[in-house]
């Protein structure tokens, strides 16, 4: 893998919670985890339960700066964090980033009250990771590195959350989940996200005839992705935190219906890459 590629690998694509068995090969079970390369920078986009494979592979690179973004704190997205073996290593400095509870936590309050008795045995103090917590608001522009230019938006989801659309050389990829989307209405924030993007990874948690009910759950189905998709005019879709109920050839089916109304439509698995380009 070259310096200057830029592109998105999924360490987990699975919603609400982790899964697995015969019927989750071929998609995978894990819980949300994107790890996105910009050139040598290497950001991280939640900590599900994917993060501990992402974790692995980094510490086998060399690596030692990592920033990581959280859409939000919901279990699904932060369950792997525990797990994420760099913050254990004092070699490496890892800055943690989020939106969604501005003026309520700030990002160090969250973590240290997530990895910390009762909820796991130990608390964030033996990390021996050098850990750094920063806070934005959603509609902030962040730049976390040189050249890399991250906008973040406030999504329609329980208790908040924050879509990143990550530029760099030109190229914008979208990140637009969890959200939920109302009736007959295209979301002017998702599209505002998705507008001229190379890739969108949109929730497709549910199809619109399973949305009458779960309205309210905070999720949005392939049918809107693809409507979004053609207003926003955006390039390739990829559909993401799939129901935990959702089997392979459930999901097959759903890709190929997406494929059918949008061409340049895939169903996102644990280990796929996607060059942006």
């Amino acid at each position: 893998m070259t310096d200057q590629r830029f592109y998105v690998k999924f360490w987990g694509t699975r919603g609400s919670i982790p899964v697995s068995g015969d019927d989750f090969v071929r998609y995978g079970g894990n819980t949300p985890c994107l790890e996105v390369r910009c050139g040598e920078h290497i950001l991280i986009f939640d900590a599900g339960s994917g993060i501990m494979g992402a974790g692995q592979s980094l510490l086998g690179q060399s690596v030692d700066d990592i920033n990581v973004f959280f859409t939000h704190c919901h279990y699904d997205h932060i369950i792997g964090l525990p797990f994420f073996k760099p913050i254990y290593n004092p070699a490496i400095t890892v800055t943690f980033w989020s939106g969604h509870l501005c003026g309520a936590m700030t990002t160090g309050e969250m973590i240290k009250k997530f990895i910390s008795p009762p909820f796991f045995p130990i608390n964030v103090e033996i990390c021996n990771a050098t850990l750094r917590f920063s806070d934005f608001r959603a509609g902030e522009i962040i730049t976390p590195k040189p050249g890399i230019v991250i906008k973040t938006f406030a999504l329609n989801h329980p208790g908040g959350c924050i879509g990143y659309r990550v530029e760099w050389e030109g190229k914008a990829l979208a990140l637009v989940f969890d959200i939920e989307h109302e009736p007959g209405k295209l979301d002017p924030t998702a599209l505002a996200l998705m507008e001229g993007a190379d890739i969108v990874v949109y929730d497709s948690a549910f199809t619109e005839a399973e949305m009458q009910r779960y309205r309210g759950f905070g999720h949005s189905t392939w049918e809107q992705g693809v409507k979004l998709m053609q207003a926003a005019d955006a390039k390739k879709l990829v559909l993401f935190h799939h129901s935990p109920t959702r089997t392979d050839g459930e999901m097959a089916l759903l890709e190929r219906l997406a494929q059918e109304a949008f061409p340049n439509t895939v169903a996102a698995f644990d280990g796929m890459v996607l060059d942006i380009r």
